[in-house]
């Protein structure tokens, strides 16, 4: 039997704003920031004080005009230049390096967690969302929060310490300059934050629209074969090009509110160019600063341009990042309808019995399928759910996996219910084989050990054989090592519901149920797979759904469902002896055992 100890399905606690998931993540890396913001500051602090040093050289050379042209006092403040381009090398270097090491591991312990969190999520979230579009929302989520650190570390800090320190060093030569550069540097930054803040909607909602385009793009790519045999290959580019021409909407509204920002600080640095110069100019004029201060402040004025225009744009970037990590966490952090109760615990399932107590469950609100049910199935009992489509059989599987929780009712397994098992637990201790078994794009081996990863090869053969997949594995070019495709394209339908039988076979849990387990199968492989599954339900509880009676017929009990009501309870002998009975009735209609999906209006 699998074991049920708890393997890493812990649920990971996020936080539910951009900004605090991004500082959530951040903490984890906090001394390498610290070190990285430290290493910026001071790279930034040389490179725009390499202008006051660019100053003195020039006040040395000044001096030297009408005298001798002595070089040695040029040394002190050539070194200083030469040791601040340094220090604004070697400095942002050590910190690009320490990037390199960090961010890849930024990025990938955020995929994991939203990877996480999002398994948690219920079947009616899955099915409301496309695979695609939440695979693109984990990759931009993950990726924002890197660029959103990268870009106030390495963009937004550095223009802050070079308007700082700029400020610092203009006050040395002239108040009035400092005063000029600080008022326009406030004024330039909070005007291009408030712009970017207005550009955020329209950054969310573009992103919003490359993740629906993505998951259309991917719902298509998914059902390709059915596009073609319903020769809906222009209607599928006509229903892509609606999203497309939505995404072109949303991308024009973005760039163009982008470009009225770029107008703008493309406008406000003509403004400190000319002012600045102009400034400085009249100030010389006025003997108030000497040759070597113009030069200071007129390059300074170049190094803040520079810099501030590196800002605005980086603020259009920031809340484009900030906007990506918004949809992702609206998306995938929000609460989870099925959560293990606090006092949930591993709970070792001993002989399976089964019991639903007054059950009573709707998948909408008003629309009322079971009402109050009541059901005991003893353990080791194999039991059949029969039943028109609709009629509740599968869903009494889904609240059985606890896919689903009942408004009302319980259920339980050997006594205990199920919502004081661990979801884990639970699961490790039910083997499913569904109709469409869900194959991973992996080798063969790989998913058939999936029911049990500890198996080794001759386990893995020894199930297949048991489901009579070892024969046309075997042809296959590299075996048991083959990739079968994405969710399984590479095998045929019955050979896709072999490998599933196949892996329960090696998980070999107490409870086992079979939805349509072999509806895929022609009827020789199918009496073989009975035979085999025959073996394989010793000393289990079984519950099999089918539409095909004779896949029941040889069973302990059945149940006979008819909107969300049992109607019928016996074995198939006891069954066919009612008069009257609705098994009686279909097994004498069916034509090869197989159920017709609706009762008969005659």
């Amino acid at each position: 039997m699998t074991s049920t100890a708890t393997s890493d399905s812990h649920i990971p606690e996020l936080a539910s704003s951009p900004f605090r998931f991004t500082l959530q993540f951040a903490r984890y890396f906090m001394r390498w920031y610290v070190l990285i913001v430290i290493l910026q500051v001071v790279s930034s602090a040389c490179g725009v004080t390499v202008s006051l040093a660019l100053g003195e050289v020039v006040g040395v050379l000044s001096h030297s005009l009408n005298g001798p042209r002595d070089l040695s006092a040029i040394w002190p403040p050539l070194a200083l230049f030469i040791a601040l381009n340094l220090g604004e090398l070697v400095f942002g270097r050590i910190a690009g390096f320490c990037r390199v090491h960090v961010a890849p591991l930024q990025r990938t312990r955020v995929t994991a967690h939203l990877f996480a969190y999002l398994q948690h999520h219920s079947q009616r979230y899955i099915g409301s969302n496309f695979a695609g579009s939440l695979a693109n929302r984990i990759s931009e989520t993950s990726m924002g929060v890197n660029m959103t650190l990268w870009a106030l570390i390495f963009d937004v800090l550095p223009v802050l310490v070079t308007l700082t320190v700029a400020v610092i060093i203009l006050a040395t030569a002239s108040p009035m300059l400092a005063m000029f550069t600080f008022v326009w540097s406030v004024v330039f930054v909070l005007c291009s934050y408030l712009l970017a803040r207005r550009c955020q909607p329209y950054s969310r909602s573009f992103s919003a629209a490359r993740s629906e385009t993505t998951g259309r793009v991917v719902d298509a790519v998914s059902n390709l074969t059915a596009v073609r045999l319903f020769a809906r290959i222009g209607f599928e580019r006509a229903h892509l090009q609606q999203f497309l021409s939505r995404e072109v909407q949303a991308a024009r509204q973005s760039f163009g509110f982008n470009e009225k920002i770029v107008l703008f600080q493309m406008s406000a640095s003509l403004v400190l160019k000319v002012g600045l110069l102009g400034f400085a100019l009249w100030l010389w004029q006025q003997g108030s600063i000497g040759v070597p201060e113009f030069v200071m402040s007129t390059t300074l004025s170049f190094v803040v341009i520079a810099e501030a225009r590196n800002i605005s744009r980086r603020f259009l970037d920031l809340f484009e990042y900030i906007g990506n990590i918004e949809n992702g966490v609206k998306t995938i952090v929000v609460p989870h309808e099925i959560v293990d109760d606090q006092q949930a615990r591993d709970i070792k399932i001993v002989s399976g019995s089964i019991e639903v107590r007054n059950l009573t469950f709707g998948y909408q609100a008003g629309q009322v399928l079971f009402h109050n049910l009541n059901l005991v199935i003893p353990a080791g009992q194999r039991v059949g759910l029969v039943g028109y489509s609709g009629s509740g059989k599968s869903t009494l599987l889904n609240l059985l996996l606890r896919q689903y929780d009942p408004q009302q009712g319980a259920i339980s397994i050997d006594g205990k219910d199920i919502r004081h098992f661990t979801q884990h637990s639970l699961h490790s201790q039910i083997g499913l084989i569904p109709q469409e078994p869900g194959l991973f794009h992996r080798s063969l081996l790989d998913n058939i050990r999936y029911g049990n990863p500890d198996a080794s090869e001759l386990d893995v053969e020894s199930a297949a054989r048991q489901a009579h997949a070892h024969d046309f594995i075997a042809k296959m070019d590299r075996q048991y090592h083959s990739l079968v495709g994405e969710r399984g394209v590479r095998l045929s339908g019955g050979q896709r519901q072999r490998v599933a039988i196949a892996r329960i076979i090696i998980k070999n849990a107490p409870i086992l149920i079979m939805d349509e387990a072999t509806a895929s199968l022609d009827s020789i492989t199918e009496q073989a797979i009975q035979d085999t599954l025959t073996d394989v339900m010793q000393d289990k509880t079984v519950i099999v759904v089918a539409h095909r009676l004779s896949t029941v017929a040889q069973l302990d009990r059945i149940l006979f469902f008819d909107n969300g009501k049992i109607i019928e309870d016996g074995s198939h002998d006891e069954l066919l002896k009612r008069p009257n009975g609705a098994y009686r009735r279909l097994w004498e209609r069916q034509v090869g055992g197989v159920l017709p999906l609706h009762p008969s209006r005659t």
